[in-house]
C-alpha cells in the first residue's frame, strides 16, 4: 500500500527539518506545501495518509484548515507541528480534530514516538527494509534535500519559535491567549525603519522602550512600541493598583519588555546556540508617532536585518510591536549559523 505524507508549512526551513525527522522508508511520497490553501488542495485531489501541519501561516493558518477538514470530512491524520507553544493553542487544535501535537523545533525523537503510537513506524521495521532494499538506505530521502532555504527564511522560522516562547510567557503570566502572526524579516535602511511597522497608523502614538544585545559575533538592540490605548487595560491585566498614570505607564513598559525581549532573546540564543547579553533598558520617547520615536535611528548609516513581531493580545484592546534590529556585521555570523541548521 502507498504511504503518502504531507508537511505543511510555510517554511522552507521547518519543511527541511520535518522532512529529516522522519526515518527513511517510512513513506513511499512525501508531499509539500506551503501554506493551508495548497495543502487542501493537495488533501482533495488524492488519499494522504498523515499530515504534519503548521499553525501560523499566511493566507490560510493551521486553524483554518483544520476547521476545513472537519467540514469537509477530508480522511487525514493530522498532528501540529508548531512554534505556539501556548496551552490554549494545544487544546484547540485538539478540539479541531488533530491527533496530538509537537512543539518547535522538531525533536526526532518525539516525532518517532508519536509515529509508533499511530501505527505508522515500528523500530526495526524499516531497518530491516533498508537491509534487504538497495534504494532504501539512511537519509537516502530525496525530498529534504531539495528544499533551498534562504537567509532570510531561516531566520524567520527561528523568530517564529522564538516569538512562541514570549508569546507562552505573556499567556500564562497574565491568562490571556496570544495571537501570533508570521514574523516579517527584510533589511532595511535606518531611515526607513518607521516603515518596517505595519500595525501602525498615522493618527496612533506610541510609547517605547529599548534593550541592546551582544553575542559571540552578533550585536543589535529590541524595540518595544506599545500602543498608548493599551496602556489601561495592560495596567488591568498586571493587577496594578492604580490603571491610569505617567509612572505606571513607565512600569506596564518595562515589564512587558522584560518578558518579552528576555524570552524572545533567549529563544534566538538557544536556536543558534549563542548566549545573548542584554544591556540596560531605556526609554525611546512616550505619546509619539512612530516616526518620532525612531528619529534617533535616523543618524545612523547603516542596513539593518529586521525582525518584526505583532503581538496582539486575544479579546482585549492590547497591541504592541517588537523591532529586533540586528546590525550589518552580525550577518556573516548569522550566515554560517544557519548554514548549519540546513545542512
Amino acid at each position: 500500500m502507498t504511504t503518502r505524507i504531507l508537511i505543511c508549512d510555510d517554511s522552507a526551513l521547518a519543511r527541511k527539518q520535518m522532512a529529516r525527522a522522519l526515518p527513511s522508508g517510512l513513506a513511499d511520497e512525501i508531499l509539500f506545501a506551503n501554506n493551508g490553501a495548497e495543502a487542501l488542495e493537495v488533501l482533495r485531489a488524492q488519499q494522504t495518509d498523515l499530515m504534519f501541519l503548521d499553525l501560523n501561516m499566511p493566507q490560510m493558518d493551521g486553524y483554518e484548515v483544520l476547521q476545513h477538514i472537519r467540514a469537509e470530512d477530508l480522511p487525514i491524520m493530522t498532528i501540529v507541528v508548531s512554534g505556539d507553544i501556548q496551552p490554549e493553542a494545544r487544546e484547540r487544535v485538539l478540539k479541531l480534530g488533530a491527533m496530538d501535537f509537537i512543539k518547535k523545533p522538531t525533536d526526532i525523537g518525539v516525532v518517532l514516538s508519536l509515529l509508533a503510537n499511530y501505527g505508522f513506524y515500528r523500530p526495526g521495521d524499516l531497518e530491516s527494509a533498508a537491509l534487504s532494499d538497495d534504494n532504501l538506505t539512511a537519509g537516502s530521502e530525496p525530498h529534504s534535500q531539495t528544499i533551498s532555504v534562504s537567509l532570510n527564511d531561516s531566520l524567520q522560522e527561528i523568530a517564529n519559535v522564538a516569538m512562541g516562547r514570549s508569546s507562552d510567557l505573556l499567556a500564562r503570566l497574565l491568562r490571556v491567549f496570544v495571537k501570533q502572526p508570521v514574523p516579517k524579516v527584510d533589511f532595511i535602511a535606518n531611515s526607513e525603519l518607521h516603515m518596517a511597522i505595519s500595525a501602525a497608523h498615522n493618527s496612533d502614538t506610541y510609547s517605547a522602550v529599548c534593550q541592546g544585545f551582544t553575542g559571540a559575533g552578533i550585536a543589535g538592540e529590541a524595540l518595544l512600541l506599545f500602543a498608548d490605548a493599551s496602556f489601561r487595560d495592560m495596567a488591568e491585566l498586571l493587577h496594578y493598583d492604580t490603571l491610569e498614570s505617567e509612572s505606571v505607564n513607565v512600569e506596564v513598559l518595562m515589564d512587558m519588555s522584560s518578558i518579552l525581549f528576555g524570552a524572545f532573546l533567549r529563544g534566538m540564543g538557544d536556536q543558534l546556540d549563542l548566549q545573548l547579553g542584554l544591556g540596560h533598558p531605556s526609554m525611546l520617547g512616550q505619546h509619539l508617532q512612530i516616526t518620532e520615536l525612531l528619529e534617533h535611528q535616523n543618524s545612523r548609516d547603516e542596513q539593518l536585518l529586521c525582525i518584526e513581531i505583532s503581538y496582539t493580545l486575544e479579546e482585549r484592546n492590547i497591541q504592541c510591536d517588537m523591532l529586533v534590529l540586528l546590525t550589518e556585521d552580525s550577518v556573516p555570523f548569522l550566515e554560517q549559523r544557519l548554514q548549519y541548521l540546513v545542512n
